[in-house]
This record gives structure tokens, sequence and C-alpha cells, in this order.
């Protein structure tokens, strides 16, 4: 469905995700290929339609959270390799065998489930060199070198992650050192017992802005790719020219006056102090806007002026005060993220409101949002 019949949308435009893929490729040093990350529906913006557009720009090399996110993107044609990043249950192997999926490696034990499925499955085996989340530890090298022993294990890749790789802070730069060096004694071991090393990768976005010195085979790109950064100041700090991919929107249902002394929505949580013009958007928490956006701490954007959120916001609807919006009337688009006019609201700016970054947001988004590609 096209976004001007649509109740609330997205769209997606693909010249800035273009514009996008080139600025991270001039980044990365001679040899290193960009994977993609579309985990969480790509950050939001539509797996499948995000997935498409690489594909066509030469991107061959994927990741995803989960084995059905994989799924997905092969039942629509997505080409190239598609590594899971996260758990899969022993009941789902068959499906890395069946749609030609890769499987992280999240531990020795995991190693050991995988060969006992009993026939072979294309694996990354992750190091957990101090974030302490997935991977074997790199201080456990013997148990890392079985997993290379395994005969039912066709291991491709073998990656860590970096995590304070984004901050200034001394402590967290000597900590992704630390990072660095564990997962380079982590290699070495490996080649010292006689294994070739698999294809390599460490960075993500900041791990590409902010340790250029690093030469791997992949660059896992995942904010950075649509246009973004976490914050508004990282954006600032960075200033390297990206431009969002994703705008979303919705319509006006209703414009109707809220007298003096009258409440609005739930709670009756806003009081009109004067006569005021408040409409209803057809754009809820359900939607992805989080709710601490209420009374006035969030806004929109209708025809290129700010519209206070007032009263709570709804599941499937919020209400806004157009008092000073001429001409406002039922069917009018409101921008939820992106440009009216020349005011724009963006994802990190939301986040900052609400206290979080702007992943969050945007992976939140709903899936009953209508996604328009601009070509």
């Amino acid at each position: 469905m096209m976004g001007n019949t649509a109740r609330a949308w997205i769209e997606l435009d693909m010249n800035n995700l273009r514009h996008n893929i080139n600025i991270m490729r001039s980044l990365l040093p001679d040899g290193c290929q960009l994977m993609a990350v579309l985990k969480a529906n790509a950050y939001g913006h539509g797996a499948v339609e995000i997935a498409r557009e690489l594909n066509s720009n030469g991107i061959r090399a994927f990741c995803v959270a989960s084995v059905l996110e994989g799924v997905e993107l092969r039942e629509h044609g997505i080409e190239g390799e598609i590594l899971i990043l996260g758990y899969t249950h022993p009941t789902q192997f068959y499906l890395l065998r069946k749609y030609s999926l890769m499987q992280t490696v999240i531990d020795y034990e995991y190693a050991k489930a995988l060969d006992d499925y009993g026939e072979e499955l294309i694996v990354h085996v992750k190091i957990d060199t101090g974030m302490h989340r997935l991977g074997e530890r790199s201080d456990n090298v013997d148990q890392i070198l079985q997993i290379f022993k395994y005969k039912n294990l066709v291991i491709d890749g073998i990656y860590t992650h970096l995590c304070v790789v984004d901050s200034d802070r001394q402590v967290d730069r000597n900590f992704t050192q630390k990072q660095i060096d564990n997962f380079n004694w982590v290699l070495s071991r490996i080649q010292k017992q006689g294994f070739s090393l698999p294809k390599v990768h460490i960075q993500s976005s900041y791990g590409i802005f902010n340790r250029s010195d690093l030469s791997f085979d992949y660059a896992r790109v995942g904010i950075a790719l649509y246009g973004m950064l976490y914050t508004l100041d990282d954006t600032e700090k960075y200033n390297i020219g990206l431009r969002p991919v994703l705008s979303v929107k919705a319509r006006v249902s209703t414009v109707k006056t809220l007298f003096a002394g009258e409440a609005v929505g739930y709670g009756l949580a806003f009081k009109a102090l004067h006569n005021m013009r408040i409409a209803a958007i057809t754009f809820g928490y359900a939607d992805g806007i989080p709710r601490c956006l209420s009374c006035g701490i969030g806004h929109v954007l209708i025809n290129g002026q700010k519209a206070p959120i007032v009263g709570r916001i709804c599941m499937d609807q919020m209400m806004v005060d157009v008092s000073g919006i001429e001409d406002v009337k039922q069917g009018d688009i409101a921008v939820i993220i992106g440009k009216s006019d020349k005011d724009e609201i963006t994802a990190c700016e939301i986040a900052e409101q609400a206290g979080t970054v702007s992943t969050e947001i945007l992976s939140r988004l709903g899936r009953r949002l209508e996604r328009v590609v601009l070509i």
C-alpha cells in the first residue's frame, strides 16, 4: 500500500542508503568488506527491503540475530552469506542447512551440540574478549582449539565484539585495546596449532570510526548504514555526512476544540487552560513512539511546524496541540521522524527525549507500519 492511503507508514530513501554505503566503504581498509547488520527487521527499517537494495549494490554478507530472521531473508530471495549472531535451538539446526545460513558458535558446549547434529554446519566462532555476553572466553584457548577439530563444523569465520569502542574515555580505550590484544592472541594460537585462519571480523560502526587502524575481512556495520549514530552528540562529533534512510509519517484523524477546563486522553492527564485546537494522530506506542514522550515532552511536525503532544500517548493514537498551526484538517500528514518543510525530527532527538539511544527507537517501530520504498 502506498503512503498516500496508509494510516501510518515508513518511507525508505534508497538514495540515502546508497550514499551511506559509499561513505562506509570509503572508510574501510583495502580488502575489508561490509557485513550489513539486518537484525531487528533492519533496525526497524524493513529487513527485506533494505537487503534487496544492499544486494543490488554488491553487498553479499549479512548478519541477523535469529535463525528465523535469516529464513525470512532467504525466502525473499536475498543472496550471499547470512550469519546468525545469537542462539539457535538444536531443534532448528535443520533450518541452517535448508536455508544455507551460518551459525555463531556461542561457547564450547554449544560447539559440541552443533557437531552432534551429525551433519556439516557452516559456523563462525565467537570469542569473548571481555564483554562477557556470548562467545568462548579468550583465555580458554584449549577449548577454542578443540572447536576447530570438530569434524561437522565448517569454520568460515571467527570474531569478537568491542563493547566500549564508541567511548573516548581513556579507560574505555584501554579496555578496547585489551580486547583487541586478547583476540589477536587467540588468532596467533590458532595459527601456531596449524589451523588456517577463517574470515575475521571485529569492527562495528563505531569501530570503523575509532579504530580505523584495524584491518580484517569484514566490518559489521549497523546503525551507520541507516544514516545515524546512537546520539545527537555522536552525530555532531563524527559529522561524516550520513543521511537518514527512514522517515515515519501518520495521519491526522480528527481536529477539534478543547475548551478551557476540559481534559483529554487517559487519566485526564492534560487539562486546557484556555480554548485550544487539538488533533488526534494515527500513531501510538504500539507503532513505536515511547509513551514517556506524553504530556508535552515530545512533538510531531505538521505543515512544517511543531505540534506538542498533549495528554498520554495511547496504543494506537496520540493527541497534539495544533492551536498555532493554520488549516490543519483530517487526513493531513504528521511527521513522527523526518522532515517537514524546514524542520526535522530525528531518531536521535526522540531517543534523547526518552533517555535512550536511536537504535532502541528504531528497532521498536511496529510491524504494522506500511513501508514505502523511494528509489
